[in-house]
């Protein structure tokens, strides 16, 4: 698979996923006003959902990352084995993520009659958030990690989904565990949005996640290096006859 069309997908998985936590939380809190926990609710269930059918839909282009900090770690680890992203391909992705992602806010902005970028307003500053943010992200890596080291990655669509639905609720911050979404929703004065100053230390914390996560995974799964190719889901490269990448 050519490199342009795997960055295509990793903008266009991140632009949609984006879309679908803003335009749900934004329908959310139009359905459900004054309820914040039923506006949670339907807006977990349908990121839930919608991140499921965006692995389906484009993992066989380029895995499905979706998320900077699952690049970064699956470079990372593939390196002693010769496995995971190529340095190329983690180039592209970055830029490709985080630009989605800021085009799915405007998108959903868009659909909903908002203006087309309303920076947020909602603060998310405080330990315990970052501390949310910390168990959100490790958890997602050692999940993506030891569904690929014991062969069950054809299961991420499902597991991933359902992790992240989960996250929401069991963690303070309600689970953004990843910096190109976090960046993005800074763009949406909405249910789902992040003030721009809140954003860094997100980032920060998510970026620590990941690396507790990426220790957990080389300390439980010795060889998950080994499996890389196949994360999130395995995906095929027609560069390497037979081989996932």
């Amino acid at each position: 698979m050519s490199l342009w069309r795997k960055a295509l997908a990793e903008g266009l998985g991140t632009g949609l996923l984006v879309t679908v936590v803003v335009g749900s939380g934004i329908a959310a809190a139009s359905l459900s006003p004054g309820d914040v926990g039923l506006q949670l609710l339907e807006n977990s269930f349908a990121t839930a959902l919608g991140l499921a059918v965006l692995i389906l839909m484009l993992g066989p282009v380029s895995g499905a990352h979706f998320n900077p900090v699952v690049s970064v770690v699956d470079w990372w680890l593939g390196q002693r084995s010769g496995t995971g992203l190529p340095g190329r391909d983690l180039a592209a992705y970055l830029p490709a993520q985080i630009a989605g992602g800021i085009a799915g806010a405007i998108l959903a902005n868009l659909m909903y009659g908002e203006a087309a970028i309303s920076w947020s307003t909602h603060h998310r500053s405080a330990g315990h958030l970052y501390i949310g943010e910390t168990v959100a992200t490790a958890g997602l890596i050692l999940l993506i990690f030891a569904l690929a080291w014991s062969g069950r990655a054809h299961l991420a669509p499902l597991a991933v989904g359902a992790y992240i639905g989960s996250a929401y609720w069991f963690t303070s911050s309600t689970s953004f565990a990843n910096p190109a979404v976090t960046i993005a929703r800074a763009f949406s004065d909405t249910f789902a949005g992040i003030a721009p100053s809140s954003v860094p230390l997100f980032i920060v914390f998510q970026a620590f996640g990941a690396i507790l996560g990426a220790a957990l995974v080389v300390v439980l799964y010795p060889n998950a290096g080994q499996a890389a190719d196949d994360v999130v889901t395995p995906h095929t490269d027609t560069t390497k006859a037979g081989a996932s990448t």
